[in-house]
């Protein structure tokens, strides 16, 4: 059982990640971005996610400087947008990234998402930055098993992460099999499916019985699942609240329940066919 908010998980390479973590989709940049993210660090939170394609990496650093926090005690990631994939342009855009956040070194570093002839490329330049002490843990974004086949045939550091999007409704069952066969920490976006299960039975019935949210059981059951949770809000109260998970566990049986709400149905782009 995850029984705190600054639990961590050891990834393939010994690196500790934190089991829960605020993200930055879609919070815009400046006095937004710097308050959710102060306001996560606040309430407890050492996880904080951010990408060059959210265009807000500037201010999650001055959030983090101005927090107060020890930068030891956060593990910050980004990930580098698809326009900026291939060898050369991956590690110009990390060395953006890093100028914008402020920070010597980053905890984790994702591939957005797998450009089809890019990917690889990318990988061999991350594993470079890996190598030379700038990135702690490396890793993928919305890559499916066959991606990931096809970047290890070549691959020196096996990935630590692949965060995809995963809720009751999408439990991508086969990628989860994969990924702990392969030693790859899976990590979810969107695990409130966009609200679409807040009025569901199954979940109104947990909620009564455990005390809580529907947002608090379904990100309960993510971590009961073995999986990275990320959160994101700009509102100070729902950061909190997001975050109150470690008082209680689902039953496997309750588990179970929510894993039968699945339609393998996104609410996100789909990762064999996305154009961007």
């Amino acid at each position: 059982m995850t029984t705190s908010l600054t639990a961590k998980v050891k990834l393939n390479n010994g690196v500790e990640m934190p089991w829960f973590g605020l993200g930055v989709w879609q919070v815009e940049d400046g006095d937004e971005a710097k308050n959710s993210v102060k306001a996560a660090i606040k309430a407890g939170y050492i996880g904080i996610d951010t990408a060059a394609a959210y265009k807000n990496e500037k201010s999650v650093g001055e959030a983090i400087r101005e927090s107060g926090a020890n930068r030891d005690d956060l593990f910050i990631t980004s990930k580098v947008w698809n326009g900026d994939q291939g060898y050369d342009e991956t590690l110009a855009a990390f060395d953006a990234t890093m100028e914008k956040l402020g920070l010597d070194v980053l905890d984790l570093y994702l591939i957005h998402w797998p450009v089809k002839g890019k990917y690889k490329d990318t990988w061999r330049a991350m594993e470079k930055l890996y190598k030379d002490g700038r990135i702690r843990s490396i890793g993928v974004s919305n890559f499916q098993p066959h991606h990931l086949d096809d970047l290890l045939a070549d691959a020196e550091v096996v990935p630590a992460v692949n965060q995809v999007e995963f809720h009751p409704l999408l439990t991508q069952n086969e990628l989860l099999n994969y990924c702990a066969q392969k030693g790859i920490q899976v990590e979810a976006w969107s695990p409130l499916a966009r609200g679409l299960l807040f009025d569901n039975e199954v979940v109104k019935g947990l909620g009564d019985k455990y005390g809580k949210s529907p947002a608090q059981i379904l990100l309960r059951w993510v971590l009961d699942k073995g999986v990275v949770v990320l959160t994101r809000s700009v509102k100070e109260s729902r950061i909190v609240e997001n975050a109150d998970l470690f008082d209680f566990t689902l039953t496997p049986e309750d588990v179970t329940a929510l894993e039968a709400l699945n339609k393998n149905e996104r609410t996100g782009p789909d990762p064999d066919n996305f154009n961007f």
